[in-house]
């Protein structure tokens, strides 16, 4: 009869669990959660660009290994933009033991409501690049902007305006989300740059079965004012309205100029491209169809790699840096990741370089790219700069 040393037959199964708790660790995929509804007509061609764009990022990362062995995976859920099933859905996500890091949320009053009810920090969750330029949004807790600020853009308009010339502009904004705190950073920008606003108009847009009254209204005001130049701080069908109809009117030559918020497709699509040709629109991303910068170049030939069938679009490129932000930031959460060990990492990122651009992100300061690209509507319907 054979004698059995118990000290070798525990090391034995000692080192047996401890094989099989590295290979479940290497098999479990590392989730990443996001929130963005594919279905909602004002969101859905942002959305699906933001997904496809991590996505492709993604799938590159993982036909190499992925990260220490073990496959990164979105799991998107649809609020279908009502704040209430943001909240619901991030703390689904909460309960959920394999999310790990969430990323490129959209949804302004979902992401204000985050903010507000300071979740992140209660859930211990980081979220990294969410669609918005809002102070109040990407100031807060546990957030890692990439995006450029509201207040960049609406700089970035107003100092075009001012530097081309002209004379008589009218700039509009609403009473929504960021709209008071633009306006106001409009006046204060205006005249410092000793721009000639010879208007700032807000519309009511807090009921929108009232849309074709408040539009018309302000449409009206600003033909009175004979404007040569149309700054809007405003989005969604508010802004392809007053697109459509300004181009119609007897003030149909006015420069017009619009926020990253309103996409150029949008804005085809709902005014037309005879009256949308020539709407200047900033971007709070880098333009994503000239390789000038190494990150663009990484961009262009992954998509065409992994996503063949995909157009490049600035929410894709966005998307696409949503997610390369995101692995460093799992990658450097070591070799068994949890939210807090990926959280950690964000806040000890400090500059990082994404390829040409940088953002930089510490207990002090979470600062995305900072920088502004001013875009055309060409006569094609494509953008250039």
């Amino acid at each position: 009869m054979l004698e059995i040393n118990h000290r070798v037959l525990l090391r034995s199964l000692a080192a047996l669990l401890g094989w099989f708790a590295l290979a479940s660790v290497h098999g479990q995929d590392l989730v990443v959660g996001q929130i963005a509804s594919q279905t909602n007509i004002l969101t859905a061609a942002n959305a699906k660009g933001l997904y496809q764009g991590m996505k492709t990022y993604f799938d590159s990362v993982n036909a190499q290994g992925g990260i220490g062995g073990r496959q990164i995976r979105i799991v998107n859920k649809d609020d279908d933009v009502k704040p209430a099933k943001m909240i619901e859905m991030t703390k689904e996500f909460a309960a959920d033991k394999d999310v790990l890091v969430l990323a490129a949320y959209q949804g302004t009053g979902g992401l204000t409501e985050l903010a507000k009810q300071d979740l992140l920090s209660k859930l211990g969750f980081a979220l990294v690049s969410p669609f918005s330029g809002d102070k109040n949004i990407v100031s807060a807790p546990n957030i890692f902007p990439f995006r450029s600020g509201y207040p960049d853009e609406v700089t970035a308009l107003i100092k075009e305006a001012a530097a081309t010339g002209k004379k008589r502009v009218v700039v509009v904004s609403w009473n929504l989300t960021f709209g008071p705190a633009m306006l106001k950073l409009a006046e204060e920008v205006a005249k410092k740059e000793k721009l000639n606003v010879t208007a700032f108009l807000k519309m009511d847009v807090t009921s929108p079965d009232k849309a074709d009254a408040v539009i018309k209204e302000a449409l009206d005001a600003t033909i009175k004012q004979e404007p040569d130049a149309v700054i809007m701080l405003i989005s969604t069908r508010y802004a392809t309205e007053f697109t459509r109809l300004i181009k119609s009117s007897p003030s149909a030559s006015a420069q017009l100029y619009t926020m990253s918020i309103m996409p150029a497709a949008d804005l085809i699509k709902g005014a037309g491209l005879d009256k949308a040709h020539g709407v200047i629109i900033a971007q709070a991303v880098p333009f994503p169809f000239s390789a000038t910068l190494p990150v663009v170049f990484e961009y262009q030939k992954t998509m065409k790699k992994y996503a063949p069938e995909a157009e490049l679009s600035f929410t894709s490129l966005e998307g696409y840096i949503a997610g390369k932000i995101t692995a460093e930031a799992l990658r450097r959460a070591g070799p068994n990741p949890s939210r807090e060990k990926v959280l950690k990492a964000l806040y000890a990122m400090g500059e990082y370089d994404v390829g040409g651009i940088y953002v930089n992100y510490s207990d002090k300061e979470r600062r995305g790219w900072g920088a502004i690209d001013l875009t055309v509507i060409g006569s094609n319907g494509k953008l250039m700069r």
